[in-house]
């Protein structure tokens, strides 16, 4: 089982290649390429290649599927015998992207 960890807008992310992840909004087109460069660890079952802090030699490659918005989330604040509360919703921009492969030059 080959697997990656990579840094994606400030997160990591255990990637598999012929699966698709959530992220964070990228704003770029959908079917467009992209490559991730920040990977901290590859597994490739014959070694293990680890990151001081990022691998130069091992990219991996993506595409965009669609932008869509995650479910809401509500924050609800209350103080005790203060009678006050706040209700807030929340929803995250995201991108599904699908792992094609990864790379190691």
């Amino acid at each position: 089982m080959k697997y990656a960890i990579v840094e994606i807008s400030g997160r990591q992310f255990w990637i598999e290649a012929g699966k698709y992840y959530d992220l964070n909004r990228i704003p770029t087109e959908l079917g467009k390429q992209i490559k991730l460069n920040r990977v901290l660890f590859v597994n490739n079952e014959e070694e293990l290649l680890i990151g001081k802090p990022y691998l130069e030699n091992v990219v991996v490659e993506g595409k965009i599927l669609k932008h869509f918005r995650s479910r809401k989330t509500v924050v609800y604040k209350m103080r005790p015998k203060k009678k006050t509360r706040k209700k807030q919703g929340h929803r995250q921009d995201l991108t599904r992207v699908l792992i094609q492969e990864i790379n190691i030059t």
